[in-house]
């Protein structure tokens, strides 16, 4: 049996495999995506028996790939929404899987999935319909480990994150900066697009962070920010992302 693991968060995809492994050393993992994108090109193109599918991907709600290729393929949910979300997803999947799993409720869903005899075409605008009916639980803080010791950082006091050498890292309005453990795409996807804007590839902001913006060239946007970036990153919105920035910053 063949099946396709997509999920934007490497490690967790590893487990899920591991796991799947341990419950049937059978089980083939056709593929293993991160993305709304290569998942849509690659079931355009190939087939898996059963699919285990994070809710939540770095571009955006994982059920829209049902949108652009149609398949008739059985889907585990994976997912850390809360209940009333979870109750949407399960009228449309075998079966749906709070994050962390665990093996009792992944065995449990092979289980279900194998008991099936055909397989059913999602029902994408029943699941869209049902998860608009309520707004996305948007990230309230971040849980930071500085060696041995924890810390734990509100996402209001959040000034920016930022790309480095060294990673991705946050940046309080009181100047402090910690590493975190998340690609910036998918920490852009976790907290309130009310507040936050990605204005290019390495630097997410807040609005409180924003203390002065100068026309620069090509109908780009220069940005003063407080605390101050680090010189070697441009706090500059791209050419692709100005329009987007002026109409978050004139809501």
């Amino acid at each position: 049996m063949k099946i396709l693991i997509i999920e934007d968060e490497a490690l967790a995809a590893e487990r899920l495999e591991e796991m799947l492994a341990e419950i049937d050393p059978s089980l083939e993992i056709a593929a293993k995506l991160g993305s709304i994108k290569e998942s849509t090109e690659w079931l355009r193109e190939n087939h898996a028996d059963l699919i285990f599918l994070d809710i939540q991907l770095s571009d955006g709600i994982s059920f829209t790939i049902f949108e652009k290729v149609k398949t008739r393929t059985p889907v585990i949910f994976t997912t850390t929404y809360d209940q009333y979300a979870i109750k949407a997803f399960e009228l449309n999947s075998i079966a749906y899987l709070l994050k962390p799993i665990s093996s009792k409720h992944l065995e449990d869903a092979i289980a279900k999935f194998k008991s099936f005899k055909t397989a059913y075409a999602i029902d994408v605008n029943a699941l869209s319909e049902l998860f608009m009916q309520k707004k996305p639980d948007y990230k309230e803080r971040f849980l930071i480990q500085i060696g041995q010791k924890y810390k734990k950082i509100d996402v209001q006091d959040i000034a920016y994150f930022y790309a480095s050498d060294t990673g991705i890292n946050l940046k309080t309005l009181s100047g402090a900066s910690y590493p975190v453990d998340f690609p910036i795409e998918k920490i852009e996807s976790m907290i309130n697009p009310n507040h936050f804007f990605r204005i290019n590839r390495k630097l997410l902001i807040s609005q409180s962070s924003i203390s002065n913006m100068t026309a620069y060239s090509r109908g780009r946007i220069k940005i003063s920010l407080i605390p101050e970036i680090e010189s070697e990153i441009d706090a500059i919105v791209s050419i692709d992302r100005s329009a987007d920035f002026k109409r978050w910053l004139n809501k």
